[in-house]
């Protein structure tokens, strides 16, 4: 009877050490994640503020979540007793071999922070980069997904656009567009240079300021060619690219100004009265003195 009270007394005063435990243990959890949670309001309100990247504020408020509630766990096991060394150990020798078999993956995790913190680029814009040439649909952590100007979806990594250089068409809101017109050399050039700042008056799409450009660009073999250097919106790039030079052909018809086309001048020789070809030693008469 002593015996079974002892051991009774025993198993009461463990049972009672192991609920406090418990009790401290759940009462850490509780603790934590509402620290856990007052802390991501705080950093998403902060970051809110600064006008972040909404990707970066969701990847700074789940990291800082996470983090706390890390911090939780091992407090929850340390409370019930259980050695956490050699488990942070195991956790570290696991997350080295994961990294190790990640590294391309680990490598486009980096790359798509530094996008999103240093911001070459927003949801929206016309970008060239990685020899792909599109609008941003999505900056994620590992791709980026690009649409293209013929309506494809490209996914890049994000370790390709760090690597190389990276275009923004839409940084500044407007941009030159460079057309090159040829005309015929008897063309009169100030009216060629007048007609097309005519048509570049005339639409509505094109800048004011900065004043659009109009001059020779080069002595082509077949006629000149005119550089015609408007600015323009961004969105209105690739319409005007096309109907400009529709516009400058209508009206170089109904001026009279000639496009030239590519031509070549052949002599032909040894026709009649003609036996000798250019260069060619003719024959001495009796009468030529030798010189």
């Amino acid at each position: 009877m002593e015996q079974f009270s002892g051991l009774f007394g025993q198993i009461q005063e463990v049972g009672l050490a192991l609920g406090l435990k418990l009790g401290v243990a759940i009462a850490i959890f509780f603790v934590g994640r509402w620290i856990a949670q007052f802390l991501r309001r705080f950093v998403k309100r902060a970051l809110g503020k600064t006008r972040t990247d909404p990707t970066l504020v969701a990847f700074a408020t789940a990291t800082s979540y996470y983090l706390i509630m890390a911090f939780v766990v091992l407090a929850i096991l340390g409370q019930l007793g259980i050695e956490t060394t050699s488990l942070i150990a195991l956790v570290g020798a696991t997350g080295l071999a994961i990294g190790l078999a990640l590294q391309g993956s680990l490598a486009n995790f980096a790359a798509g922070i530094l996008l999103i913190v240093l911001r070459p680029f927003r949801v929206g814009d016309w970008i060239n980069a990685a020899g792909v040439s599109g609008y941003v649909e999505d900056l994620e952590f590992l791709t980026t997904i690009l649409r293209t100007l013929d309506n494809r979806t490209v996914v890049i990594p994000n370790s390709k656009l760090t690597e190389d250089n990276i275009i923004n068409y839409s940084t500044l809101g407007i941009l030159r567009l460079d057309l090159v017109v040829g005309v015929a050399y008897s063309s009169d050039l100030k009216q060629v240079k007048s007609v097309i700042h005519q048509v570049l008056s005339e639409d509505q799409r094109i800048l004011s300021q900065p004043p659009p450009s109009v001059g020779v660009l080069e002595l082509a073999d077949s006629g000149i060619n005119v550089a015609v250097r408007p600015w323009v919106k961004t969105a209105d790039y690739l319409p005007l690219s096309l109907s400009l030079y529709e516009a400058i052909k209508t009206r170089f018809d109904e001026t009279g100004i000639v496009i030239p086309f590519p031509q070549r001048d052949i002599h032909v020789y040894g026709l009649e009265g003609d036996r000798h070809a250019p260069g060619q030693a003719q024959p001495r008469g009796a009468g030529d003195a030798a010189v």
